[in-house]
């Protein structure tokens, strides 16, 4: 951990000046309005490329993966767009997020995607696939980021920090620790050390360490996922035996807890007294999800409990092989592999939390609004 104490030092200091800083300051320190940094945090929902080079199970760079992206396969695990690249879009961006093990030099100042496939808030989560990035490590990684950043602004803290200020953070932490780890009693003994209360709570203190860490390098405009309803994920449905519900309630109870913390967090950070000067925003993916599955065929969705590409019931069995042949209306799909949305249930997705005049999915504010601030 030696080699963390300069980022640590650049925390402190970005967090004195950002604390200081007039809106005139920042104002000059503006690259011409707008957005000017899209920065990306989370695990294979938006992971688009880190772990391509890592040895894990959990990678997503070969074909049908990618099969309507316009690159083709680069590592993201779906058959088109993620949900932060329709949100990098609806931002203003005009070309992709780059992944953070692609992307150095000035690129950095219109941001990175730090995200790995299996990465949880908990570092041995996703271990059982392999190797992979955690929150932890993404968050160290944008520490050395704002390090390369800073030499940018001629080592104007000042100015580098009304820079950040103005930036967009996006942090979807969460399903690996309940996917990867909590309900994965044969690898991990987490279920029989906490009650699903105690391990929502454990994960939150965690959570809640990491997301400071990322103020103190300098974000302010931050939003957060809530975790999904992946006890409907075709992954669970091809396992789960039940008789009263068509989904693993189970694992859908024990996320709620998690859900319903993390959206205490977010009031608490924007109280002012915890977090000064920053502005959270929290999605509820599962109230999306559940609008989705619930109004499927209003948002053009004809299958909402397998995979488009998989093996097995409901295709989740086994996700998505090599050179597998997909289903053939991919926009019909909700679910484009075991685990993950499709494009199509990204874009609907992406556009509910950006412009959504409902708090019941974006809260307190959209992130229209919140990229507005």
């Amino acid at each position: 951990m030696e080699r963390f104490e300069p980022l640590a030092m650049i925390a402190m200091i970005l967090t004195i000046c950002l604390c200081l800083s007039t809106p005139k300051a920042c104002s000059q320190a503006d690259q011409g309005g707008g957005v000017p940094g899209f920065f990306i945090f989370g695990d294979s929902l938006v992971d688009n490329g880190n772990n391509n080079g890592l040895l894990t199970l959990a990678r997503a760079n070969y074909r049908p993966y990618g099969v309507d992206f316009p690159q083709g396969t680069t590592g993201r695990f779906t058959n088109g767009r993620t949900f932060v690249d329709v949100l990098a879009q609806l931002l203003g961006f005009r070309t992709f997020i780059p992944p953070y093990t692609r992307t150095r030099g000035r690129a950095l100042l219109r941001g990175a995607n730090y995200a790995s496939g299996a990465a949880g808030i908990r570092d041995e989560t996703g271990n059982n696939l392999g190797a992979h990035v955690s929150m932890n490590n993404q968050v160290e990684n944008f520490g050395r980021t704002v390090e390369e950043m800073s030499r940018f602004f001629r080592g104007d803290t000042e100015a580098l920090g009304c820079y950040l200020s103005k930036c967009i953070f996006y942090s979807g932490m969460g399903s690996n620790d309940y996917l990867n780890n909590y309900f994965m009693t044969d690898f991990y003994n987490t279920k029989s050390q906490y009650t699903p209360q105690a391990y929502a709570s454990a994960l939150l203190e965690d959570y809640s360490r990491q997301l400071r860490q990322l103020y103190q390098f300098g974000a302010r405009k931050v939003v957060v996922t809530g975790v999904g309803m992946i006890g409907c994920i075709p992954y669970e449905l091809a396992r789960y035996q039940g008789n009263s519900s068509r989904c693993n309630e189970e694992i859908n109870s024990a996320i709620s807890l998690f859900n319903t913390g993390l959206r205490k967090l977010v009031d608490r950070f924007n109280s002012g007294r915890v977090l000064p000067g920053a502005k959270f925003v929290y999605l509820d993916t599962y109230k999306s999800n559940i609008d989705l599955i619930d109004n499927a065929s209003t948002y053009g969705f004809t299958v909402v409990d397998k995979g488009c590409c998989g093996v097995g019931k409901n295709n989740g069995q086994i996700t998505c092989l090599p050179l597998q042949q997909p289903c053939q209306d991919r926009r019909g799909y909700l679910f484009w592999d075991a685990f993950h949305p499709t494009q199509d249930a990204n874009i609907v997705l992406a556009k509910m939390a950006f412009s959504s005049p409902s708090r019941a999915y974006a809260y307190p504010i959209n992130i229209q609004q919140l990229a507005a601030l």
